[in-house]
């Protein structure tokens, strides 16, 4: 019987040492094909059952609200989460974090979100004005209706004391 073997050599070429991270900044590789692409962090990917839960400190108005949720949540999320217990719905809010408002497509992870980090939650002013133009065309029905049974009460008045 014949034994087969193989060898493998490669050329080790003189290896330089990383430049330093900057604190925030994306860590790239090169995958066997040579595509450079972002490197990966185990557990980070949203199909993978270990995501991190994350504990978030959501301030709106004078209400702090402490929330834990996974870290590869988006605002959007959020969001649904908060309307449910400040009634206050989604597209009405506006969430704000290291001072700029974040759409409902980002990603916490991605956005630089970690534990014990804080969102602020604000009020959409266009909707604060639709409420209260709400409440004012409510006022002006709610009147128009008492003047209709006013002017009614009148001419009934007349007939029942002119009689």
């Amino acid at each position: 019987m014949m034994k087969w073997s193989t060898t493998t050599t490669s050329k080790r070429s003189k290896k330089e040492e990383p430049p330093q991270q900057v604190q925030g900044a994306i860590d790239w590789e090169v995958r066997p094909g040579g595509l450079l692409v972002q490197k990966r962090i185990v557990g980070s990917d949203p199909g993978c059952g270990t995501t991190q839960i994350i504990s978030i400190k959501v301030s709106h108005e004078s209400y702090h609200h402490h929330l834990s949720v996974p870290s590869v949540s988006t605002f959007g999320d959020l969001k649904k989460i908060l309307a449910r217990m400040i009634n206050l719905e989604a597209k009405d809010q506006r969430l704000l974090f290291r001072g700029k408002e974040k759409g409902d497509d980002e990603r916490l992870d991605m956005a630089g979100v970690k534990d014990m980090s804080k969102v602020i939650l604000l009020e959409d002013p266009a909707s604060k004005e639709r409420k209260l133009n709400g409440k004012k065309n409510a006022n002006v029905q709610a009147f128009d209706a008492v003047m209709k049974v006013r002017t009614e009460v009148d001419k009934l008045s007349h007939k029942i004391l002119g009689s």
